[in-house]
């Protein structure tokens, strides 16, 4: 086959949450001998010079980048409370991509075209303009649940009445795009029984996957267990969840743990948390490989209290014998075994004795860390998850007679 991947940004380097997903699929599907073809925007925030990227990668997916203007321009964003667009959606459509994209379809056959996310949906039109490929939406998150969460947790008034009126809109759009795709692939179960709810097109759960023998397991841990988090910071959710542990939870845990050090680990770090002084904290930023960084601590902690899809992080670190220890809304589409292979700490009492517990005896770790290390193995397998999207492509193929459940 051959698959146009349209990406909100770019899949290379795979640095972050989305970016890795892509590229999962990317390098998937490219070893499994088919061919692929990337456009991506490339935005001022997320930003990537093409002379960075390995001349491999370029020849293995002819990647094209597309400057696009995501900035957020505060009069825009006012008018927009007057309409009932999407406000999120409305700063992806660039006529420069889309006149890229149509000279792109009108050059060469596609037998399917990917959306990385919701937010390259508009771009349907274009697709059925100039093309009979079939179109899979990739979804990453219910998008609008993101911001919905988002807003039940903010405090004040004014910015929870916009951000409920963003979500509003952002849901109206993001439902009424299901029906415009052919196929969508959801990244996670919980999200694919949500969207079969409200579309009658057929629907998949592709979970993100890894090369298992790419993560060297360390399950020994040496001395006092050393806590983590990794993470890119200018992802809404992961800050909210960060401030939140280290308002609510931080000095609770001193307590029963004199020395707790959490070792915070990504991009864009914000300014009030790399000029925090706190003896417990220890801001790296960001690290030139993830890998190193883990291999080197022990258990994972990843507060999130809002948030969609899965999480990246969380199944590297289970691919690397880690033991993680999450909330209910961090731990969304995985097929967790609770306390068997991951710790839910659902409030902040249990989060706090959770650490104690693994601090005074690591073998608790070592234990959950290695069923974590064989769950993924057993399911979060690259090689499996690329074989399930291929049928997929088949089942949705004009007059094909596959069922998939």
């Amino acid at each position: 086959m051959k698959i146009l991947l349209l990406c909100n940004k770019p899949p290379y380097p795979a640095s972050e949450g989305g970016p890795m997903a892509m590229n999962s699929i990317i390098t998937g599907l490219l070893d499994a001998g088919h061919q692929v073809k990337v456009l991506a925007i490339n935005s001022d925030k997320y930003h990537v010079s093409a002379s960075d990227i390995p001349e491999e990668y370029k020849r293995q997916t002819g990647i094209e980048l597309i400057k696009v203007d995501l900035s957020v321009r505060p009069m825009k964003a006012l008018f927009n409370l007057f309409t009932k667009k999407s406000y999120h959606v409305e700063r992806f459509i660039s006529e420069r991509f889309k006149n890229k994209l149509a000279q792109l379809l009108e050059k060469e056959h596609f037998d399917v075209v990917q959306l990385e996310m919701l937010y390259m949906t508009p771009y349907v039109e274009t697709i059925r303009a100039h093309s009979k490929a079939m179109i899979v939406l990739r979804a990453h998150n219910v998008e609008h649940k993101i911001w919905e969460r988002i807003a039940k947790e903010t405090k004040f008034f004014l910015k929870r009445w916009y951000i409920n009126h963003l979500a509003k809109t952002l849901k109206e759009y993001e439902l009424n795009a299901l029906e415009t795709v052919d196929g969508i692939a959801a990244i996670t179960r919980k999200d694919a029984a949500f969207f079969r709810k409200y579309c009658s097109k057929p629907i998949i759960d592709i979970p993100y996957g890894v090369y298992p023998e790419q993560f060297t397991p360390k399950y020994e841990i040496e001395g006092k267990p050393k806590f983590y988090h990794i993470g890119s910071m200018n992802w809404m959710p992961n800050e909210e969840g960060i401030r939140w542990f280290i308002d609510e939870i931080l000095a609770k845990t001193v307590e029963k743990v004199p020395n707790f050090v959490y070792h915070l680990a990504g991009r864009n770090m914000p300014e009030w948390l790399t000029t925090l002084d706190n003896p417990h904290i220890e801001v790296v930023g960001e690290v030139p490989d993830a890998k190193e960084f883990v291999a080197k601590h022990d258990v994972a902690i990843v507060p999130l209290l809002s948030g969609s899809g899965i999480r990246i992080k969380i199944i590297e670190s289970m691919a690397m014998g880690k033991t993680v220890i999450t909330t209910r809304v961090g731990a969304e589409g995985i097929l967790y075994d609770e306390d068997g292979n991951i710790i839910i700490a659902e409030n902040k009492a249990k989060m706090v004795e959770a650490i104690r517990a693994i601090d005074e005896n690591p073998q608790i770790a070592v234990k959950i860390g290695q069923a974590a290390r064989k769950l993924v193995e057993e399911t979060y397998d690259n090689r499996k998850i690329i074989a399930r999207l291929l049928m997929f492509y088949e089942q949705i193929r004009p007059g094909s007679k596959i069922s998939f459940l």
